[in-house]
């Protein structure tokens, strides 16, 4: 992302979080009665359009599906955690993630960690829908690839010593890959017992071009206007490995198929969920 450039691809997911939620309650996967307000209308209208049209499903198939189907896994693993007893949240990447406006937090530390630029337009979208800055949640402005997240958050409030949830979604796909190492050995070495993360990958062999997909091609195609590179990704198959050899355990990998059972039934059952993407969960 440009150093003062808010975040386009997390517009665009808004956008199709905002689509999906106007869907009857047996037709949508996700469901996100803030995210419209987070985006500008011509934004919505233009690329609503393209959703409700199916031209983006004949682009991209399952894209959507799986983009829909990645928030409401997050969402469940969020619940999940909550019902269980966690003390902090930390939300990297936020972008427009509404998480902590539409869940009960009951005074659980909350941290949005974003690029500068993103996180400065949030907050004035935030003022706009409730009047003023929420003040249960603290914004964490950093730049993954140059600063250091554990400084970030220490200088903020966060407590390591305390059981934590990381949400990291849509966000290493963009990073090097020193910077996705450094961020989960903070998780591993700076939260507490019982601490855990949950974050969305790519699969190397999209990466590297092995496995094609017409989603990848139009990203890099327009990375001129957003200003996000894919860099990063794990092969198929190897994130329990990988987690495990930074101190993770108890992995849990979600792929395009669990997605399809667990969220595309009724109604939902001719959604496509594409492949090439993974979502991990792992425990300290």
């Amino acid at each position: 992302m440009r150093k003062n450039q808010t975040s386009i691809t997390a517009a665009g997911i808004a956008v199709m979080r905002a689509v999906e939620s106007e869907k009857p309650e047996d037709e949508r996967i996700c469901y996100d009665p803030y995210a419209r307000k987070f985006i500008p209308a011509w934004m919505y209208y233009a690329l609503g359009f393209f959703i409700k049209s199916g031209y983006a499903e004949w682009r991209g198939p399952g894209v959507n599906g799986f983009l829909a189907a990645r928030d409401r896994y997050i969402d469940d693993t969020l619940q999940g955690f909550l019902d269980e007893g966690i003390d902090q949240l930390v939300i990297l990447g936020a972008g427009y993630d509404s998480r902590p406006y539409r869940f009960e937090l009951n005074g659980i530390k909350t941290f949005e960690v974003d690029h500068p630029a993103t996180q400065e337009d949030k907050l004035t979208k935030l003022k706009a829908v409730f009047g003023k800055v929420p003040e249960h949640v603290i914004y964490v402005p950093v730049d993954f690839n140059t600063q250091s997240l554990e400084e970030r958050l220490l200088a903020c409030g966060y407590d390591p010593t305390r059981k934590t949830l990381f949400i990291w979604q849509g966000v290493t796909m963009y990073l090097n890959r020193d910077a996705v190492d450094s961020t989960l050995d903070l998780v591993v070495q700076h939260s507490g017992p019982g601490s855990a993360i949950v974050f969305d990958y790519l699969y190397r062999s999209l990466l590297d071009g092995v496995q094609k997909q017409n989603e990848i091609d139009n990203m890099r195609r327009y990375r001129f206007m957003t200003g996000e590179g894919l860099t990063f990704g794990i092969p198929e198959g190897m994130i329990t490995s990988f987690l495990e050899e930074r101190g993770f355990a108890s992995v849990k990998d979600v792929n395009a198929h669990d997605l399809k059972v667990a969220y595309c039934t009724g109604r939902k059952s001719g959604r496509t969920i594409v492949g090439g993407y993974g979502i991990a969960l792992a425990r300290i």
